[in-house]
């Protein structure tokens, strides 16, 4: 018997549909969390969702659930999904394609006469981009428990802003606990945001581990002076110590022979003139690896680092710890099975680890979880020029399809 394939045309047209709302006059596409953008995405989400005749939840941190229940609402429910709020200038890729594949892989079920013996759930999770609100990945955070919802609710905005009154504003804060429906398991199909994938001609990537990560919040303290009557010797220059970190991780990632990254992302001079030497400057450090006792030992090399670089510039330097999540490893039986599924429709697949962090590490903590990756053209992500092929998100939604045939209940 033939397996069942999802509706292209339906897929591809709410992904571009989708990708439509919250451009501006410049068409750039940006949904950030709780905004009037992405209440709009939101509307049109739930308005398929009912379309499709299921039943639809919102929890108290917004996180949006269509649920397939039929007869078997007493069982743990299989949990489908990822996120619809956006980066500033975004792609329409990032997070929609898992939420609306979950949506098609329902869809499909359903036209096809199957009969799950369990539940199955879409959901769109709150603020994964941690854009106007942090951390990221907070409204899957929260529902796996990993943060009160009080807190969550009551954080401020770069705008200003409340989140919990957001969700209020724009309707989205229900009244379901989040955790409320204990998933049996969770899968997450997701565009790969790096190159691997392209650059080996692999159409599927079976994610089996997802790196841990580490932000850290660096402040150096030094002289504001002239810069031209302060010879180098006498000078306390935060600057040049800021530069001092960035070579330093640099250099200590790329002779490493571990998947170890390191990331200067942000940087703030004071008094940012120049004639002056800089009396202050801030910066993040992002450290990332899939081995918990290696990013540790990053973490250690960073803070020795510092104390040397401390006594011999004369600087003062301190740390704010912004975020740290261990490395997670997925679902062993669930990622053979996407393995089996590319087998059985003659894709090429191969096992990888995510760099970058989604709702799937989060709800990991909660119930047997695992990711499915398409091809990113170039590695391009949270940027307009993001593109995967409609073949490539196609065969990607297909492959979650079969996955989840067999998860509920199928041949």
């Amino acid at each position: 018997m033939t397996a069942p394939s999802i509706d292209a045309v339906r897929l591809l047209g709410r992904l571009r549909e989708l990708g439509a709302i919250g451009r501006n006059g410049e068409g750039r596409l940006t949904r950030l969390a709780a905004s009037d953008s992405e209440r709009d995405g939101r509307n049109r989400l739930v308005s398929w969702l009912e379309a499709a005749g299921l039943e639809i939840a919102v929890d108290r941190i917004g996180n949006i659930f269509g649920i397939w229940a039929e007869d078997t609402a007493d069982r743990p429910p299989l949990m489908l999904g990822s996120h619809i709020d956006t980066v500033i200038n975004a792609g329409i890729y990032d997070g929609c394609y898992g939420v609306l594949a979950g949506l098609e892989v329902i869809e499909t079920l359903k036209s096809s006469g199957f009969v799950p013996v369990r539940p199955i759930v879409v959901v769109a999770f709150t603020n994964e981009e941690g854009v106007r609100y942090t951390p990221d990945m907070m409204g899957s955070l929260v529902y796996a428990g990993g943060l009160d919802v009080e807190t969550a609710l009551a954080t401020v905005g770069t705008d200003g802003s409340v989140l919990g009154d957001e969700l209020r504003r724009i309707g989205y804060a229900g009244d379901r606990e989040p955790g409320f429906l204990k998933p049996c398991a969770y899968m997450e199909l997701h565009i790969e945001q790096g190159p691997v994938l392209e650059r080996e001609g692999v159409a599927i990537g079976a994610v089996e581990n997802l790196q841990g990560i580490s932000w850290q919040k660096v402040s150096v303290e030094g002289d504001a002076n002239h810069a031209g009557t302060t010879p180098i010797s006498m000078r306390r220059d935060a600057g040049y110590a800021a530069a001092r970190v960035i070579t330093f991780l640099r250099d200590r990632a790329k002779a490493s022979n571990t998947p170890t990254v390191a990331t200067v992302g942000c940087m703030a001079f004071e008094p940012n003139a120049i004639n002056v030497i800089p009396s202050r400057v801030t910066f993040t450090v992002d450290l990332r690896d899939p081995d918990e006792e290696r990013l540790k030992q990053e973490e250690a090399a960073l803070a020795d680092f510092l104390k040397m670089l401390s006594g011999e510039e004369g600087v003062a330097i301190s740390v704010e710890r912004l975020a740290r999540f261990e490395p997670v490893t997925f679902d062993a039986g669930i990622v053979a099975g996407i393995e089996a599924a590319a087998r059985a429709r003659g894709l090429s697949w191969r096992r990888m680890t995510s760099g970058a962090g989604h709702d799937a590490q989060m709800i990991a903590r909660m119930a047997p979880a695992a990711m499915i990756f398409v091809p990113s053209k170039g590695g391009i992500s949270h940027n307009p020029k993001e593109f995967t092929g409609d073949d490539e998100l196609v065969a990607g939604a297909n492959v979650l399809l079969d996955v989840v045939r067999k998860l509920v209940g199928g041949e």
